[in-house]
């Protein structure tokens, strides 16, 4: 065998990478490409968040909040970018996506593997997507796998039990997070860390609302392509929060004990 020099675009393996966007419409539809690269690049960018998440975990229970704080900055650039992104999907017209918009059937979305590894990952395990999921063993046994992990909120509390906050119950947690606020001084770390979670919660809140909008936008109230109700469906998403007891929490600020 002979050994190749290595170059950016075998590295990065460019050609394959390239040979990736294949378009179903007949005539191919110019808009079609554009369609396809920016739902690739989402499945890139949510790779990068799951490797960001559960390294951030992983520092959470050595008790590394530094390292921690630089994981979830950098999971706050990457959801910039995806809100961003429906900016450049939006340059597409709705006479245009419908133009090739039948040759996606029955594939959609709501199909994501990864975007449910996100939510599970960040203790929203709800089933009642498989039905829509298109899965071979492999894929179902890693979502099961995301079910029966401890989620990032788990791993949170589990931190804070160390530093001697109460977190078995709702109640407790809620009690615990608004002493870390109102005694900040006092737990610095503890409480920029929970700002940093909280601003992960609310980023992927607007993203999930600028995509809502989007998808109205593009096909108003028809049936989502995977037999979703599309728009409809996407709307009861919109309060899914990660971590409930950080936003509860600011209802209490600057009043008397919570008990």
């Amino acid at each position: 065998m002979t050994d190749q020099r290595l170059s950016y675009g075998s590295y990065l393996r460019t050609r394959e990478l390239l040979d990736l966007q294949t378009r179903l419409s007949e005539p191919a539809h110019h808009d079609e490409l554009l369609f396809i690269i920016i739902h690739q690049v989402y499945e890139l960018w949510f790779k990068q968040v799951l490797h960001e998440l559960v390294a951030a975990m992983d520092d959470l229970r050595a008790g590394d909040l530094l390292k921690v704080t630089r994981h979830l900055r950098r999971i706050h650039a990457v959801q910039h970018i995806l809100e961003q992104q429906v900016d450049v999907l939006e340059t597409m017209t709705p006479q245009e996506f419908n133009q090739f918009r039948d040759n996606l059937n029955p594939a959609s979305g709501f199909q994501s593997m990864q975007f449910r590894e996100i939510e599970f990952l960040c203790g929203l395990k709800k089933t009642d997507s498989f039905k829509h999921l298109e899965m071979d063993e492999q894929a179902r046994a890693k979502l099961e796998q995301r079910l029966s992990e401890p989620t990032l909120p788990d791993v949170l509390y589990a931190y804070l039990r160390t530093r001697g906050f109460a977190v078995d119950t709702h109640d407790e947690r809620l009690e615990s997070v608004r002493t870390i606020y109102d005694q900040s001084e006092q737990h610095y770390d503890l409480y920029l860390l929970l700002e940093d979670l909280i601003e992960f919660d609310e980023r992927f809140l607007l993203w999930r609302g600028r995509h809502i909008r989007m998808v109205e936008r593009m096909i108003g109230s028809k049936m989502g392509t995977g037999g979703s109700p599309g728009v409809a469906y996407l709307a009861t998403t919109l309060d899914r929060k990660f971590f409930p007891e950080l936003w509860e929490v600011r209802t209490l600020l600057g009043k008397g004990s919570y008990a």
